[in-house]
């Protein structure tokens, strides 16, 4: 049954928004706290910052596993032939497993060389050092997470994912007041470490509460069989698809983080604050993205076409309502949330004159995002890595260079980001309504 209703939507995306924000509530909680430490903490949220970019372009990159799982699983499970594609949900996982682990080892030699690449240096440098190689343990856990994740959003269940975030994210935070400030007597305190710890430790957690629910919960088996499936070359080219999509989405990331840093250590702590509540955002929005590729992949599966338009339609309100939601919560609690991070006044007064901006953003986000997730379910990779990577080239780095000119500093980085979003956002609108009409009325 194609039920597209509120409460279906909803169903949906309110368990995937809470459980979308599992990344970014962890990094934002170690801001949180690593900001009210007494010893060097502008340079540790500085350094955060700049790791957390770099791991989000990782997780973003291979972590794009959930959407193509959930797109192929959600359109097998709607042409009602999900016995076919029973063996690819542990050959990709495998794969991604695999790949994460090469990565972990290239990149934790050589995380000097990497964190100067982004103008980090000094203290700064030392920090995100010590930092990243605890983190990056956690890197092929917080990947096995997600690839489960897709699947059980493939079968229509955002609300396994849901359980596990809140386990995890509830244990980050405790571990995080333990392990940074440490315990008098017991445990030592260990700063930025501890907040590294903390975070490995719970995105163990999620992994292994993940594995447990899938086998036990579900009739997915994690048993290796072979041949490969046949849907293997379609994920592989999809993750390809994504994979280049995600390097245009980093490339802009990496030149925010360049340029923020560049500007000295308030303007690069300044900006991590604002870049991780927007983050935080932006996965809250996910929800409804989440909600969008479950349902037309599923809907796709099934020809419903007519039902997949007025399911965009309904999604475009709902975001757009949801995200100036987002955004006027965050106008009200304007000066308390600078407050929740940090206490100088030279960041706090950069964080006031440029956090407007990161919340007028919110609600063109929530569309971007959604149709976003909508194209993944759909299976359009190619279309969403074409239009990605002309947004940065054409929209993203001519607004920041032009602005950057005139010394906007970080104004010139969230004007970008905004233009950037608007130029995501309307290419999958226009493409979608004119796609699904013609199917609709030719159907």
């Amino acid at each position: 049954m194609n039920d597209i209703s509120f409460k279906k939507i909803n169903q949906l995306a309110i368990p995937a928004l809470i459980a979308g924000v599992a990344e970014p509530l962890l990094s934002t909680t170690d801001l949180a706290i690593i900001g009210n430490i007494n010893k060097n903490a502008t340079e540790s949220i500085a350094s955060i910052g700049i790791v957390g970019v770099f791991l989000s372009m990782l997780i973003w990159v291979f972590g794009q596993s959930r959407s193509v799982i959930s797109s192929i699983i959600s359109q097998y499970l709607g042409a009602n032939k999900l016995n076919e594609v029973k063996n690819l949900p542990a050959q990709v996982i495998v794969i991604i497993l695999v790949t994460s682990l090469l990565i972990l080892g290239i990149s934790y030699p050589f995380a000097r060389e990497i964190f100067q690449f982004y103008n980090a240096d000094g203290l700064i440098l030392d920090l995100s050092v010590d930092y990243y190689k605890i983190r990056v343990f956690g890197f092929p856990f917080t990947l096995l997470t997600i690839a489960i994740f897709g699947l059980f959003r493939g079968l229509q269940n955002t609300v396994y994912p849901m359980i596990i975030t809140i386990i995890g994210t509830l244990v980050n935070i405790i571990l995080d007041i333990i392990l940074v400030y440490g315990i008098e007597g017991y445990i030592p305190q260990m700063n930025i470490k501890g907040a590294g710890y903390a975070s490995v430790i719970s995105q163990v957690l999620m992994a292994i509460i993940s594995v447990v629910l899938l086998v036990k919960r579900t009739n997915i088996s994690l048993k290796l069989s072979m041949p490969f499936n046949k849907e293997v070359p379609t994920f592989i080219t999809m993750m390809l698809n994504l994979f280049i999509r995600t390097v245009a989405l980093n490339t802009a990331l990496y030149l925010a983080t360049s340029y923020a840093t560049s500007y000295g250590e308030k303007y690069i702590a300044t900006y991590t604050i604002g870049f991780n509540i927007w983050l935080t955002g932006a996965f809250m929005i996910d929800g409804y993205a989440s909600a969008g590729n479950i349902l037309s992949g599923k809907l796709l599966g099934e020809k419903a076409y007519d039902k997949l338009l007025i399911l965009g339609n309904r999604l475009i309100k709902y975001g757009f309502i949801f995200g100036g939601f987002i955004a006027l919560v965050g106008f009200i609690f304007y000066k308390p949330i600078g407050l929740l991070f940090t206490k100088e006044p030279e960041i706090l007064e950069e964080f006031y004159h440029s956090f407007g901006i990161v919340l007028l953003m919110q609600p063109f986000c929530s569309i971007a995002f959604i149709f976003d997730g909508i194209f993944k379910g759909l299976g359009e990779t190619a279309y969403l890595r074409n239009v990605l990577f002309l947004s940065t080239l054409l929209v993203f780095a001519p607004i920041l260079l032009i602005l950057n000119e005139f010394n906007y500093k970080l104004y010139a980085i969230w004007f970008a980001f905004f233009g950037w979003i608007i130029a995501r956002g309307l290419p999958l609108i226009v493409k979608f309504q004119r796609n699904f009409l013609y199917l609709t009325e030719n159907k």
